[in-house]
């Protein structure tokens, strides 16, 4: 995009958020203790991170006007904004108990924190339930609020059933591949990353500028679901094949047991020798079992499967954005940007 939303100032606007919510539990004459419990878990929960989807507001806002935004446009976006970072928080907390994760943004996650433990479920709760009061109290007025406020119940919703089909399909503790399907893996990347971070945004801002068309909705849609798809589809290849000094972790795929892009094309290719091999090593808490996996892939070429689909998927892609009709107030460059960030990224 021409112009981007600077961190620093998208950040500023969330003490002021923070103080909102806080204000509103201070309504019920919620105890001093547990007020500052509220307090420790929004500033350890939704700031912090990335911010790729917070800021994708404001940004896509620019995009879309093509000019400045007001101050009042720029603190509305980034309210939305930082709402999409509360609908994360709530996803993380609860996910990272449901994974049995350790930590989360070089920090022990939430529910293993000193004395938090299960109260980390009524916290995750609380996180969501903010985002109706800041909806409520900001955007009452707005043309359409409602639709902002069913926007986010259904993403959450579709955030939900992702969630569900990725842990019945592959809990951690229990190997089957036989349980596993590109139908399934293309149902889970979907619902569960997909729409909160590449059509939530984007949608947000369409509607709080009122050009959330139907026609303009559908583009948006049938551009950024499927990049929604690429971005995870990339982070399980990264995860395999890329650099762990460039990408900052070591990938964990192979020994979690993961429903990854990787191991659904083994498996459609597999020799009946290569998927003894898979059934009796993937999802094994073993650098040697994990090491039988990789050299599968290897001698399957999938480093090469993987390249020829992203050329396929982002020549299909572009062809999509360069047909989007800007005479209806949505733009390319909105479009064109997510692509960027994505397309040959190595972390």
């Amino acid at each position: 995009m021409a112009q981007t939303t600077k961190r620093a100032d998208f950040e500023a606007v969330f003490p002021k958020l923070a103080e909102e919510i806080l204000g509103h539990a201070k309504k019920y004459n919620l105890p001093d203790n547990a007020l500052a419990w509220f307090e420790k878990s929004l500033y350890a929960n939704v700031p912090g991170g990335k911010l790729n989807r917070g800021l994708s507001v404001p940004d896509t806002g620019l995009a879309l006007l093509q000019k400045p935004l007001t101050d009042e446009q720029f603190e509305q976006l980034s309210v939305l904004g930082w709402l999409t970072e509360l609908l994360q928080a709530f996803f993380l907390v609860s996910d990272d108990m449901m994974d049995g994760s350790i930590t989360r943004r070089g920090q022990p996650c939430w529910y293993r924190q000193d004395g938090v433990g299960f109260v980390a479920i009524n916290d995750a709760f609380m996180l969501e339930s903010a985002i109706y009061l800041i909806l409520k109290q900001r955007f009452r007025s707005h043309p359409a609020y409602i639709d902002l406020v069913e926007l986010f119940h259904e993403t959450a919703w579709q955030t939900e059933l992702g969630q569900q089909c990725d842990l019945i399909t592959a809990p951690e503790d229990k190997v089957d591949l036989d349980n596993f399907s590109m139908e399934k893996y293309m149902f889970i990347v979907t619902y569960k990353t997909a729409y909160y971070s590449f059509y939530l945004p984007v949608a947000l801002a369409l509607i709080y500028l009122e050009r959330a068309t139907e026609e303009n909705l559908k583009q948006v849609h049938d551009i950024l679901i499927p990049l929604g798809q690429y971005f995870q589809i990339q982070d399980d290849y990264l995860d395999n094949f890329g650099d762990p000094a460039v990408i900052g972790k070591i990938g964990t795929d192979i020994q979690d047991n993961k429903c990854s892009w990787l191991i659904n094309q083994a498996i459609q290719r597999a020799t009946p020798e290569q998927r003894a091999v898979l059934d009796a090593s993937y999802g094994r808490k073993d650098a040697a079992e994990e090491a039988k996996v990789k050299a599968v892939f290897n001698e399957m070429g999938l480093e090469k499967v993987y390249q020829d689909y992203e050329e396929k998927v982002v020549g299909e892609l572009r062809e999509k954005i360069a047909a989007v009709d800007e005479s209806k107030g949505l733009k390319k460059e909105v479009l064109e940007a997510f692509l960027a960030k994505i397309y040959k990224r190595t972390k």
